[in-house]
C-alpha cells in the first residue's frame, strides 16, 4: 500500500498547492535529510570508501568525519555488518537520515498518515477511504476482466483418466524452476504412462526462481492436460539456516528471477495456456493456500500400492528432499532411487564449477552451492543416489545438438515448437548478451530425466566414488563435493553417454503425436473462450482416452 499512498499524498499536494499547502492524507514538514552510504565509526579508513579512500580531497566535496565518510557494506555477508548471535545487521547504507550541515538536502517530507476523520470507520487512514472510493467510481471503469474479454470463458480442469491404463514408476520431479526443469517436465509428460507415473511436482523456493513462478508449473501441466499432477511449494529457508534463508540468493544471476527474467521463460511463459490452479498465499485465502513440499510427499505416500516405492528425480537445490526425510523418518522406506542432477566433483581434473557469481568458489555447481547442508543430507545419506553431475551435463549442453534433432521432424507437436524457440532463444541471448553468457547450463539439466526413464538405452558410463561434500563453511568452498578415498560416503555418478542418442530420443519423444498438449497455446485458449464449449470438450474427452 505504500507505492498507492505516496500516489495520493502526491496528487493532494499537486490539487492543493506543492509547497506547504494542505494535504489530506498526510502531515508534512521540511527536513534536512541525506541518504547514507556509509557506516559508524564516521572517518575510518579501511579501503571500503571510494568517496574517501585513497584521495587527497573527499569526491563531491563531501564532508570529513560526516555520514558519508564511514565503511561502506560490501556484499549481503559483511563481516563488518554482521552481529554475533543477533539476527539484524548494524548497516546503514541507504538509510534517509534527517541531518545537519552541507551534506543535509532541504526537503518536504509526508512524516505521518493522516488518521481516517470518520471515528466509526472500520478503516483507520484517510486514505484508505479515498483509495476505496475511487476504485468503485463508475467513470473510468476498467472495460475488460478475462470473463467479459472471452464470452465463453470456462475454468476447466483436464485429469487423465487412468482406468484402462496401466501405470508405471511413481515419480516425483523437485524442481527450481529453471528454464532447463520445464524442458524435463514437459518431456516427463510426454513419456509413455506405462513407464512414467508423474505424481507430483515439489518446487523448490530458495534455487532459480521466485515462488510466484509456480504458475508456470500450473500452465505446463494444464497445457498437456495433467492437471491431476498434484505441485507442492518448498522451504524459502536454506536447511539449518532459519534465520537468514537467503543467504546465498546474491549468487543467482539477475536476482532469483526477481529482476528482469521474473518468468524464466525469458517472456514465453505468457504464450503458455492459463491454467485455473494459480499460487495463492495463505495470507490471502487459508482455505485455497499453495499446498506444501511436505503435505504433497505424504499425499502420493498415501496413494501406493502395498509394497509401492517412489522415484525422486532432483533438479534444484535439495531443501525440499532433505526437510522431507528429516521429518519422515520411514521415507526412505519408500523411496526406491533418487536421481540429483547437479554436483561438481573436484578432482585431479581441475575443472571448475558453475557459481560464475562467486569468483573466489571455483568449484561448486549451483544446486549443491545454494543450500550446501541440505546436499550433504542428501548425498550422503545411503546408496540409492545416481548424480548427473556438471561434467556429463556439459557433454550434452549444444545448443546445435538438440536444436538439429528437433529439427529432423518434419512433423510437431505445440510442445515440441514451445521447447524449440525455448532453446533458440537461449541461444540468441548467448550470442548477443554478455549478461546471459550462462544460457547453455540450463541444456544439460534436461539430462537428469531422459537418464532416469531411458537409463542403459543411453549406453552409459557409471562409476561409485567415494566422496564428501563441504557444508557451512564459507562462500569460497560451500557445496563442493571432493573426491576423497578414505570417505565411507560411496555415490553412483553418471560421467558419459552417447550424445546422438541422447538428443534423438528427446526429440522423438517431444515430437510423438501421443500425450501431447490439449490446448496447445494462449492463442489457441483465447480462441476456445471465443465460441461455444460443448463440441471443443466433447473432442477433449476424445483425445484422452
Amino acid at each position: 500500500m505504500w507505492d498507492s499512498f505516496a500516489a495520493g499524498v502526491a496528487l493532494s499536494s499537486m490539487r492543493h498547492g506543492e509547497t506547504g499547502g494542505f494535504n489530506e492524507f498526510a502531515e508534512l514538514e521540511y527536513m534536512n535529510i541525506t541518504v547514507v552510504t556509509s557506516n559508524e565509526p564516521y572517518g575510518a579508513r579501511d579501503g571500503s570508501n571510494p568517496f574517501f579512500d585513497g584521495r587527497a580531497t573527499p569526491k563531491f566535496g563531501l564532508q570529513e568525519g560526516g555520514v558519508h565518510s564511514g565503511h561502506v557494506q560490501t556484499g549481503i555477508r559483511d563481516a563488518f555488518c554482521l552481529v554475533p548471535g543477533g539476527n539484524r545487521g548494524r548497516c546503514e547504507d541507504g538509510y534517509t537520515k534527517e541531518v545537519s550541515g552541507p551534506e543535509a538536502v532541504r526537503v518536504y517530507v509526508a512524516t505521518r498518515a493522516k488518521p481516517n476523520a470518520d471515528k466509526n470507520s472500520s478503516l483507520n487512514r484517510e486514505f484508505f477511504k479515498s483509495f476505496l472510493e475511487v476504485l468503485n467510481l463508475p467513470k473510468n471503469a476498467g472495460r475488460f476482466n478475462i470473463s467479459t474479454q472471452f464470452p465463453h470463458y470456462r475454468e476447466i480442469l483436464y485429469k487423465t483418466d487412468f482406468r484402462n491404463v496401466s501405470r508405471g514408476k511413481p515419480v516425483i520431479f523437485d524442481m527450481d524452476m529453471s528454464p532447463g526443469d520445464f524442458v524435463s517436465l514437459i518431456y516427463l509428460l510426454k513419456e509413455p504412462r506405462e513407464a512414467i507415473d508423474l505424481k507430483a511436482v515439489l518446487v523448490s523456493g530458495n534455487g532459480w526462481a521466485n515462488i510466484a513462478s509456480i504458475d508456470i508449473v500450473y500452465d505446463v501441466l494444464h497445457m498437456m492436460g495433467r492437471d491431476d499432477v498434484l505441485v507442492g511449494l518448498g522451504s524459502t529457508t536454506l536447511l539449518g539456516n532459519p534465520t537468514l534463508g537467503c543467504k546465498n540468493f546474491y549468487a543467482i544471476p539477475h536476482g532469483s528471477g526477481g529482476f528482469i527474467d521474473s518468468d524464466t521463460l525469458y517472456g514465453l511463459a505468457r504464450s503458455l495456456p492459463r491454467s485455473p490452479r494459480r499460487y495463492m498465499s495463505e495470507n490471502l485465502d487459508p482455505e485455497r493456500q499453495q499446498p506444501h513440499a511436505y503435505d504433497v510427499w505424504q499425499s502420493v505416500r498415501k496413494q501406493l500400492g502395498p509394497g509401492g516405492k517412489i522415484t525422486v528425480l532432483t533438479s534444484g537445490p535439495l531443501t525440499n528432499l532433505a526437510n522431507i526425510s528429516l521429518s519422515d523418518i520411514d521415507a526412505s522406506s519408500v523411496i526406491e532411487r533418487v536421481y540429483v542432477v547437479g554436483g561438481h566433483i573436484r578432482d585431479s581434473s581441475h575443472d571448475k564449477g558453475n557459481v560464475f557469481t562467486v569468483p573466489s568458489n571455483r568449484y561448486a555447481e549451483f544446486n549443491m552451492f545454494l543450500d550446501p547442508l541440505a546436499a550433504k543430507t542428501i548425498l550422503e545419506s545411503g546408496p540409492n543416489i545416481t548424480l548427473i553431475p556438471l561434467t556429463v551435463q556439459r557433454k550434452v549442453a549444444s545448443f546445435e545438438g538438440i536444436l538439429a534433432a528437433l529439427e529432423q521432424h518434419t512433423q510437431h507437436t505445440p510442445e515440441s515448437r514451445f521447447v524449440h524457440g525455448l532453446i533458440s532463444l537461449l541461444q540468441e541471448l548467448q550470442r548477443k548478451q554478455k549478461l546471459y553468457h550462462h544460457m547453455d547450463m540450463f541444456l544439460g539439466e534436461v539430462l537428469g530425466a531422459v537418464y532416469m526413464v531411458q537409463g542403459s538405452n543411453l549406453e552409459p558410463s557409471v562409476k561409485v566414488k567415494p566422496v564428501s561434500i563441504v557444508a557451512n563453511t564459507t562462500e569460497s568452498t560451500d557445496g563442493q563435493i571432493v573426491a576423497r578415498r578414505k570417505s565411507a560416503n560411496l555415490l553412483k555418478i553418471l560421467y558419459n553417454l552417447n550424445n546422438g542418442v541422447y538428443y534423438n530420443h528427446l526429440a522423438n519423444s517431444l515430437a510423438n503425436n501421443k500425450q501431447s498438449a490439449v490446448v496447445g497455446s494462449f492463442e489457441e485458449q483465447k480462441a476456445i473462450w471465443s465460441r461455444p464449449q460443448k463440441q471443443f470438450m466433447a473432442n477433449i474427452a476424445k483425445d484422452m482416452k
